[in-house]
């Protein structure tokens, strides 16, 4: 008896103490996920549910010694079910969809009306591992099966139009023209990398959980930030950023002014399980940084978030993400005016073009296109947060465009930072996505090649819309005011040309019997636009005189041939005139009264003309293309005396011209 009576106390000891360990790998999992700290929860419910099932020996794990357990003292725990589904719901903030989707389903499988938001969660898990159809079939279900009318309802729905935006996205043709990798291993090793900044110097600065053996304590998934050497791709010299970095607060995104001289830095700790977060400001101090300073209030509000600054070039502007009340929901784009010290002096939400009722992160400014770049997660798009952009500047933004595939992945795309200095903005950019990682941001490359842009347009005749073949079209940048193009049009009336960037163009054409022309050609909102046809040009038939055209204003000194310097603006624009119709021939003419002896007169008339000619030539008008004659007194167009035989000065006066007559078109 006493043998049995041992061996039945010794079973139930170890039936005890194994209870009491699972009961405390479930207790330090709960405590773990009440603190927002899904990495280790997730351990220990993994743990929790490897002893329910059998699958693992319970000599194998010792709960964490931050971990304490009280005799003969039980605290309330979750469920097995709820276990499972806290599990799932780690696994999915530490953005591990891979992990999180089979728990989900397990979830589904135990209790479906117990756990409703464990369809919608497991088909957003789906969609972040690219199966579409799965994940279009899972939020079909949760929408017919999901009794409430809420956020939820309507985020399923959007899911849905996601998943409709991805299928598009992925069939594009232009998908060959990115180059999207991974940046070198240096930059993304154990932890996060993200929220990368482009320093003046040409330095990259970014924020990273990795290992940091330089730190006495938390060695690991504190957010530090750091800097390392860059050019042609390649970083190199990886160091902690010259900055003083407690090791009780996290250091997240930051933002350098134009001049290099202010810092302007994201930190935040873990309250309560709440991240409390605010922007701060470090001032160069020779190769040093000044000791980070908490903006003031204006900024920082009271019982609100704010984060991700970014100064605008002008050096007087900060964007920044904030929860604080005024917004729309969730965290909005907001921006501050400063003084030259870096002080806010008034701030102001971004406005309802920008901010919605989700979340709006992460503002970037690329100069050269005038364009906000920003990540949203609560828009139409390939799913978590995606990049937008919006052109405008402060107080005109135009309505944000999602920025596509591959730039944008069906997980989270955070952080967005170009090298550009052109119109290219995808020239040289890395950003923050964990598209390829199981937990955690890490920094990708993106390129896009920009192929020439074409242009092409169209020259016809005004009055019946035929085209003109032969036209001579010259394409000038009306921005520098020079020509880029010169080209004939061919048969049909159509030219065309490339250009590296679309600018404001005018279009100038002249075709031989024709008035010449100009077209405004405009900018393409869409700077990736590939190609745009200019409006078409119509050209006006000339009407050439039938008799000889008076040049009013052409004066000679008395008696002589010398044309006084009031007849040059007469003759200036019949040489603009020749010159716009190259294929144009004159006869100049001159005329006199009829005072004098006829020989004189038409002696002087001739030397006149012909000083008329060599005024044109001097203009640049080939020689060729002129002749001259003198009517002396012959061609009178007015009396020169009245009936009675008196004087006529009028008549004599329009008897003394200058005229032209167009001999060939």
């Amino acid at each position: 008896m006493k043998k049995i009576f041992f061996t039945t106390a010794v079973l139930l000891s170890g039936m005890l103490s194994y209870a009491q360990f699972t009961y405390n790998y479930l207790k330090a999992a709960d405590q773990y996920y009440s603190k927002e700290d899904y990495n280790s929860a997730a351990q220990y419910y993994e743990k929790y549910l490897g002893t329910r099932n059998k699958t693992v020996k319970p000599d194998t794990y010792k709960p964490y010694a931050a971990v304490s357990v009280v005799k003969n003292k039980t605290v309330k725990v979750s469920s097995e079910q709820l276990a499972v589904y806290k599990l799932a719901e780690s696994y999915r903030n530490l953005h591990n969809y891979q992990k999180a989707a089979p728990y989900y389903e397990t979830v589904l499988e135990m209790d479906k009306a117990g756990f409703p938001m464990a369809a919608y969660y497991y088909a957003v898990s789906l969609r972040a591992l690219g199966k579409y159809e799965d994940a279009a079939k899972a939020f079909h279900n949760f929408v017919e099966s999901y009794t409430g009318n809420d956020r939820f309802t309507a985020a399923a729905n959007r899911e849905l139009q996601n998943l409709e935006f991805i299928t598009g996205q992925l069939s594009r043709r232009d998908l060959q023209l990115y180059e999207v990798r991974k940046a070198p291993a240096a930059l993304n090793t154990t932890g996060a990398s993200y929220a990368p900044l482009w320093s003046n110097g040409g330095t990259l600065i970014f924020t990273s959980t990795r290992p940091d053996s330089s730190f006495q304590k938390n060695h690991t998934y504190i957010n530090r930030l750091y800097t390392a050497d860059y050019a042609d791709g390649q970083t190199s010299n990886i160091r902690l950023f010259n900055l003083d970095q407690p090791e009780a607060l996290h250091q997240g995104a930051a933002s350098l002014s134009p001049d290099g001289q202010l810092l302007f830095l994201t930190r935040w700790h873990i309250d309560h399980g709440r991240k409390i977060s605010a922007i701060y400001l470090a001032r160069k101090n020779g190769d040093n940084w000044s000791q980070p300073v908490l903006m003031d209030t204006l900024v920082n509000t009271v019982g609100s978030n704010t984060q991700q600054p970014y100064v605008l070039p002008d050096g007087r502007t900060l964007l920044y993400a904030s929860d604080g009340a005024g917004g729309y929901g969730g965290f909005d784009l907001w921006y501050a005016t400063l003084d030259e010290t870096g002080k806010p002096l008034q701030k102001a939400n971004l406005g309802n073009v920008i901010n919605t009722a989700g979340n709006e992160q992460a503002p970037f400014y690329h100069a050269a296109t005038g364009t906000l770049v920003f990540s949203n997660d609560s828009r139409t798009g390939m799913g978590g947060y995606d990049f937008f952009s919006s052109k405008g500047s402060i107080g005109n933004w135009k309505t944000p465009v999602n920025m596509g595939y591959p730039v944008n992945s069906v997980k989270d795309d955070i952080y967005f930072a170009s090298r550009s200095n052109n119109k290219n903005i995808l020239d040289e950019v890395l950003l923050g996505t964990d598209r390829a990682a199981e937990c955690c941001l890490e920094l990708f490359f993106v390129h896009k090649n920009r192929p020439a842009k074409q242009l092409s347009g169209m020259v016809v005749s005004c009055d019946n819309n035929t085209p003109l073949a032969d036209a001579e079209v010259n394409i000038i940048d009306t921005v520098n005011n020079k020509i880029v193009f010169t080209h004939r049009t061919a048969a049909d009336g159509t030219y065309a040309f490339t250009v590296d960037e679309f600018s404001p163009l005018k279009a100038v054409a002249n075709a031989n019997g024709y008035t010449t022309n100009t077209q405004r050609i405009d900018v393409p909102l869409n700077e990736d636009t590939a190609a745009i046809t200019a409006p078409v040009l119509c050209l006006v038939k000339d009407v050439i005189p039938p008799a000889p055209v008076i040049l009013e204003n052409v004066y000679y000194d008395f008696n002589k041939a010398t044309l006084r310097e009031g007849s040059f603006a007469a003759l200036d624009k019949l040489a603009q005139l020749l010159t716009e119709h190259p294929d144009m021939a004159i006869e100049l003419s001159a005329h006199t009264d009829s005072k004098g002896k006829a020989a004189l007169n038409q002696r002087l008339s001739e030397a006149r003309a012909k000083s008329c000619v060599e005024y044109l030539v001097s203009k640049g008008i080939d020689r060729s293309r002129l002749t001259y004659i003198g009517y002396g007194a012959t061609q009178p167009v007015a009396p020169n005396t009245l009936e009675d035989g008196s004087d006529n000065p009028e008549g004599r006066q329009k008897n003394r011209r200058t005229a032209f007559t167009i001999l060939k078109k």
